[in-house]
């Protein structure tokens, strides 16, 4: 007989053979039935499965307990207990694997933290299941969305010679004996006998790369992951994490804003349309303002505004007696209590702010007149701030060799970037979707930690 996943059989009319297969969550009755709640991660929600005590050995009942895994051949039939149209009047289970007493994952609440400690077994409660499912259907929905728009989807490098961001907090790449490293005669490390015969990182980004495709194909994105050795500890930051980098010829800024609200307004919608139940359950369970919040993302455009104007909101805020923990003032770079600010406070909406001072902004992007400010772009939502950032990038030659210099880059890496300036320039935006803010904001988790399998922070790569 062939198995049918649970999701499919909540689904089926009664009155037929079926054969299920899943992981025990919970199992209750008394000496004449035993109700088993059972699980395959097709779904949020549990098949019922129904066995008469008597048909069954004591012995294999006793070992059917939470967290084994089994198959059951049933009739299924309409349920006559709350909570399920269907469930399966059980004539034969086979054991497949059982759980010992020190399974972790009893019928309690469980806090983020604990579960943190045990991510190899997490994705079987009800929550990461329903986090892990809808990361599926929004990396599903990103391809569908560039592909139905004639993007192509490139493929950059996770080891690279370059800094994208000039931030300098990559992790190096090596093959060299770290107790017998090779030095130059001036005493410095001698990469040329590395493996690349240079140094090398993981890359923070894949658009310098991105932005090569885009001047030959015209429209591309990357999705990949990305790694930045910073030591930070915030609730949203990762070492390593998932970006999602369009990079387009022929955009303007406003381009680049117009694309941004319409790509995330489109993977909101996908999410409510396709994995409601999920969003449900994470609603109930730990945000009970998410589908409002999901489904205000849809209703108004969001706000644009410069980041002068929305310096000039914050310090009236602050004249006002709003308290920051960090100073406003122009020049600044705005922290996630700033963004919150204007987005949930100031205007109850997303916010895309532009034009940021060129001082706090990577050397790619387009300088405007005035010769202060560059054509930047950031995407601002409520409970995340930044979730998406980009620009409108410099073409000319010229203007980008200057501010290389001006700010003392080390260029002999990106001679191939520079190239793309000589030959056939042309105008082009690009931004950065981080993945794992998406996710949060979808999910309504409150820490980046909790919507990737197995998260990398400091001090912590376990599993």
């Amino acid at each position: 007989m062939k198995r049918l996943k649970v999701a499919q059989l909540l689904k089926e009319a009664p009155g037929q053979k079926v054969l299920a297969k899943g992981w025990v969550r919970t199992k209750r009755g008394n000496k004449n039935v035993a109700f088993i709640a059972l699980n395959d991660g097709s779904t949020i929600n549990n098949i019922q499965i129904v066995c008469d005590v008597e048909k069954f050995s004591e012995d294999l009942l006793k070992q059917i307990t939470t967290g084994a895994c089994i198959a059951v051949e049933g009739d299924l039939v309409e349920s006559m207990g709350s909570g399920q149209a269907v469930e399966i009047q059980a004539s034969s289970i086979e054991v497949y694997g059982i759980a010992d007493s020190t399974y972790p994952l009893q019928k309690k609440g469980h806090s983020m933290e604990f579960l943190r400690e045990i991510a190899h077994l997490r994705p079987r409660t009800n929550t990461f299941g329903a986090v892990l499912r809808i990361r599926h259907s929004m990396a599903f929905a990103i391809h569908k969305f560039f592909n139905d728009k004639g993007f192509y989807y490139l493929h950059t490098p996770l080891i690279t010679a370059s800094d994208c961001e000039g931030a300098g907090a990559m992790f190096q790449v090596t093959t060299m004996d770290l107790d017998n490293i090779p030095k130059t005669e001036e005493g410095k490390v001698d990469f040329s006998q590395d493996f690349f015969g240079r140094q090398t990182s993981l890359t923070v980004s894949g658009q310098l790369e991105g932005e090569l495709g885009d001047t030959a194909l015209g429209e591309i994105y990357t999705f990949g992951p990305t790694f930045r050795a910073e030591n930070s500890n915030t609730p949203r930051h990762l070492a390593e994490f998932w970006m999602v980098e369009p990079e387009m010829a022929f955009y303007d800024i406003n381009d680049n804003m117009d694309l941004a609200e319409e790509f995330i307004k489109y993977l909101v919608k996908y999410a409510l349309d396709n994995c409601m139940d999920d969003i449900t359950f994470l609603n109930n369970m730990f945000d009970k303002e998410l589908i409002g919040r999901l489904q205000g993302v849809l209703k108004d455009n969001f706000v644009r505004l410069t980041y002068t104007e929305g310096i000039k909101i914050l310090e009236k805020a602050v004249a006002d007696g709003v308290k920051f923990e960090y100073p406003v003032g122009w020049g600044i770079d705005l922290q996630s209590e700033h963004e919150r600010y204007l987005v949930e406070k100031h205007f109850g909406k997303p916010v895309i702010l532009t034009d940021y001072p060129k001082d706090i902004k990577a050397f790619y992007m387009k300088q405007n007149e005035d010769g202060k400010t560059v054509r930047a772009m950031d995407v601002l939502f409520p409970k995340i701030g930044e979730i998406i950032g980009g620009s409108q990038r410099e073409e000319s030659f010229e203007k980008l060799s200057a501010r290389i210099d001006e700010l003392k880059m080390e260029t002999r890496g990106l001679w191939w970037y520079m190239d793309t300036r000589r030959f056939g320039s042309a105008p082009h935006s690009g931004f950065g979707l981080g993945f794992e803010r998406l996710l949060m904001f979808v999910t309504g988790m409150s820490n980046i930690r909790d919507v990737i399998p197995f998260p990398r922070t400091p001090n912590n790569a376990e599993f």
